[in-house]
């Protein structure tokens, strides 16, 4: 395996984050989330999202924001785990981790061309998407897989432990 092969060398602190963004040719993908426990349904997204441009940077809710926002028996995975899996996908080109409870701060400083979300959103409800089109880009939603929900592998998994 080479040095660009290393999942921990996409892995990007704010700062080189943007650095590595000004230094792209071409269109930059931006989509965030908690990529808990990484599922079909976050593999789709991820793929839709590359398909909008030529890099993805993935903002990745470090673990003191997920508590906030799920609770505090999430994350299951430790930000440090659900960032190195996030940076080993073939389609992402770097992982950015984010304490704030929504990325906009994020999309500001690294002002992508394309902002994603799954499903569940639309592009009204997207942080962002307003910031992204007003300085020329675009907000896509990619379609949800049905059936996937790290939530419902959380219960599942629970249910079988209680069996």
């Amino acid at each position: 395996m080479s040095v660009a092969d290393d999942p921990a060398a996409k892995i990007r602190g704010w700062d080189e984050a943007r650095r590595w963004r000004e230094a792209l040719s071409g269109r930059v993908v931006f989509t965030n989330g908690v990529f808990d426990l990484v599922h079909p349904g976050h593999v789709d997204v991820l793929l839709g999202a590359r398909r909008q441009g030529d890099a993805l940077v993935v903002a990745l809710n470090s673990d003191v924001s997920v508590k906030r926002l799920k609770g505090a028996e999430r994350p299951i995975r430790t930000e440090a785990e659900r960032a190195y899996v996030l940076a080993a996908m073939g389609m992402v080109d770097a992982v950015v981790l984010f304490e704030q409870d929504t990325p906009l701060e994020l999309v500001r400083h690294l002002r992508p061309d394309v902002l994603v979300k799954g499903g569940d959103y639309t592009v009204d409800t997207m942080v962002g998407a307003a910031d992204v089109i007003e300085w020329g880009g675009a907000a896509v939603v990619i379609p949800l897989t049905p059936g996937q929900s790290t939530t419902s592998i959380i219960h599942r998994l629970r249910g079988a432990a209680h069996a």
